[in-house]
């Protein structure tokens, strides 16, 4: 890698950890039958705080996920995965930047604690690509399976009037799965049972702390 590139990567790194990330896309906007309902409904403060809490936690979900994809680019010496990684970081940047834009709109922060996420994501993630490339996809494919089940649980829990929340974490999801089925038909390998419930065992412990902090 040259220094370019990794002056990138780490600009990458600090403005993921800042909150202070490059959208390629626009916003999503909930659908026009739902965008103008016939009477503005407001977010009651209760709602509001449970919503700040849920997209706080994505927020930090697309901190890790810049980390692991850095860290699975640096670690592959195929410029094709090297691309493939990019993409997919390219587009998570994205979702970093519209839950940034969503928590101030809610009057709220990113996790006080987003250094030591981005840190101990970076760490998995080079160790996921020191086993090789058919593990560092098949990494790839059981994170974007676990995120996508965990965008759909908070579709069922955020407010029903908090459409703007809601239209971001639908396309957050559709993202997610696109990204798990090109690491899957790219070669990825089926993680062990260990390794997957070890996994979903650390996301567990991050969504717990940072809906709060």
């Amino acid at each position: 890698m040259t220094l370019d590139e990794l002056i990138t990567e780490f600009d990458r790194g600090l403005r993921s950890m800042a909150g202070v990330s490059r959208m390629s896309r626009p916003v999503p906007t909930p659908p026009a039958a739902e965008a103008e309902p016939a009477e503005p409904v407001q977010l009651t403060p209760a709602e509001r705080a449970h919503s700040a809490g849920l997209m706080r936690v994505n927020h930090v979900g697309e901190v890790c996920a810049q980390a692991l994809y850095q860290a699975q680019k640096l670690a592959t010496s195929s410029p094709t995965l090297k691309a493939a990684f990019e993409h997919a970081a390219s587009e998570e940047e994205d979702h970093l930047a519209w839950t940034a834009k969503r928590l101030a709109e809610l009057d709220s922060r990113p996790s006080l604690l987003n250094p030591f996420w981005y840190t101990g994501a970076l760490a998995i993630g080079f160790a996921a690509g020191s086993f090789g490339d058919k593990v560092s996809l098949g990494f790839m494919a059981e994170t974007e399976r676990q995120v996508e089940k965990h965008l759909e649980s908070h579709l069922k829990k955020l407010p029903e009037a908090d459409r703007e929340s809601r239209a971001i974490v639908d396309q957050m999801r559709i993202d997610e799965v696109s990204h798990g089925k090109t690491a899957a038909e790219s070669g990825g390998v089926e993680l062990p049972f260990p390794v997957r419930a070890l996994m979903k065992a650390a996301s567990k412990v991050m969504t717990r702390t940072a809906y709060y902090v």
